[in-house]
């Protein structure tokens, strides 16, 4: 007797999909022209050279096509996207004095709870704008800076101008050039020389409205010898019409500075999550990715080290789960440009009920680049036949005297290993979850415990559902 194959069945994701009424202060028009640029800029009350720096964004935006490799982005119609809504809300430094019903939806989102139990700062993003952010007082004492990023601009514009879309400049891809014409809010860290913020700092990024985009920037600066644990979390309730994250991530790590960047990425399946994010690593220092990928009709996501000191360091320890009309594209890129740098990639996925799950790597060693080391890691796992798993790792080496390994693995889930756990009374949704969870566990034991606990509820939220 044939043995009937497992279906799982999407369910309702609870929390994360709970929606307010849509309501704000300020909604741009559609679309994307110099008149709303400057509308955008000019409602944010910011220096001329950064309106001059979105118009000219605008104009390599306009020059670049779309991307023709990887995931289809045929029924994004840019015309179609709010690029800017303000919250009926001002940023506030007191959790009280949030509006209502934005902070119960922090509250369901356990964001509070986890600000006074874990974490030594907290900044929370609503739509286009930060309405909450709050530091640790011993942290501001010590001179690290944690705020969004109009603050950053206004009280800290020379280093602002320095820094800002210098790793990732507008000339790099069309949504780079998209987030330099449009970006609003995220999170502004500058940690001084020495200092050790060893409980992490988190911003979260909530996106309400239906139709719109987020378009997030954080900069980071960790400077000599210090440390940081940075957590970003992003999640939006599900909507028939799609939405686009087009944030942007820069990371400054100096010498013997160390980084964690850690993200869990929930969001809805109507999103299309076209994030950018790169960290540039000077002599002996260490930048360490740890990311989940969940949610998102579509990701192409691509976190870039760039080693640039003699002796720096990059580990990306990365998980996604695609599941039915899910086109999940990720990956991470490693440049050595440095002798005696090292960088490790472990990279997990696992698709479900037709899910396509594809990891892009590059890894590029330069001619100086000598006596480096890099090994990379890629596995993935087909819940079923009707599932896809790619990988594409492209190696470009040049120099020889270096020590490289690469492996790849895909393959399905076990039925023998399925009907051992089975027969050893465990029941069949619990014998793949437990298989799954096992997967995963190398990337969960990397995070924080209450969100290797959120990372394990995800898994659990895909994996329900029924047998047939």
């Amino acid at each position: 007797m044939e043995r009937k194959k497992t279906f799982i069945d999407d369910i309702d994701r609870g929390i994360y999909d709970i929606k307010n009424e849509f309501t704000y202060k300020y909604k741009a028009e559609k679309g994307l022209t110099p008149d709303i640029i400057i509308e955008i800029s000019k409602e944010k009350n910011e220096p001329q050279w950064m309106t001059d720096f979105r118009l000219k964004s605008l104009e390599i935006y306009n020059s670049k096509p779309m991307p023709t490799w990887g995931a289809d982005l045929s029924d994004l119609n840019l015309d179609e996207i709010i690029t800017y809504i303000r919250p009926n809300a001002d940023m506030k430094t007191r959790w009280e004095d949030v509006p209502e019903e934005i902070k119960d939806t922090f509250e369901r989102l356990g964001l509070p709870q986890a600000e006074r139990e874990s974490l030594a700062g907290v900044g929370a993003q609503y739509d286009s704008e930060v309405v909450y952010h709050n530091i640790r007082q011993e942290l501001v004492d010590q001179g690290v800076i944690y705020t969004d990023m109009e603050t950053a601009l206004r009280d800290y514009e020379d280093v602002i101008k320095e820094y800002f879309m210098k790793l990732v400049p507008p000339t790099d891809h069309k949504f780079a050039a998209l987030h330099g014409a449009v970006w609003s809010g995220g999170s502004f860290v500058y940690v001084p020389e020495g200092v050790n913020v060893d409980i992490p700092l988190q911003s979260y990024f909530r996106l309400n409205a239906p139709g719109a985009g987020q378009f997030e920037h954080t900069l980071i600066i960790v400077e000599k010898g210090a440390f940081l644990h940075f957590i970003e979390g992003c999640s939006a309730p599900k909507y028939k019409v799609n939405n686009l994250h087009a944030g942007c991530v820069e990371l400054y790590v100096k010498e013997n500075a160390r980084l964690r960047y850690s993200t869990i990425e929930n969001w809805s399946k109507n999103m299309y999550n076209l994030n950018t994010k790169r960290c540039v690593v000077d002599k002996n220092g260490s930048i360490e990715w740890v990311s989940g990928s969940f949610g998102s009709r579509v990701s192409m996501l691509y976190p870039m080290s760039i080693l640039r000191g003699e002796g720096a360091k990059s580990e990306f320890t990365g998980i996604t789960f695609a599941s039915k009309g899910q086109y999940l594209d990720t990956g991470t890129k490693v440049v050595h440009a440095a002798p005696y740098t090292t960088s490790t990639v472990n990279s997990k996925s696992i698709s479900k009920d037709g899910g396509h799950a594809f990891y892009r790597g590059l890894l590029k060693v330069a001619p100086n680049a000598h006596n480096c080391k890099a090994t990379i890691s890629c596995e993935s796992l087909m819940l079923d036949n009707d599932s896809k798993s790619d990988t594409l790792p492209i190696i470009s080496l040049d120099n020889d005297n270096i020590d490289i390994g690469h492996e790849a693995k895909i393959g399905r889930i076990s039925d023998e290993a399925i009907f051992y756990l089975m027969s050893r009374g465990i029941s069949e949704e619990e014998a793949k979850a437990m298989i799954v969870r096992g997967f995963v566990e190398p990337i969960t034991k990397e995070l924080p415990l209450e969100y290797a606990v959120e990372l394990n509820n995800l898994i659990n939220i895909e994996l329900e559902g029924s047998i047939g």
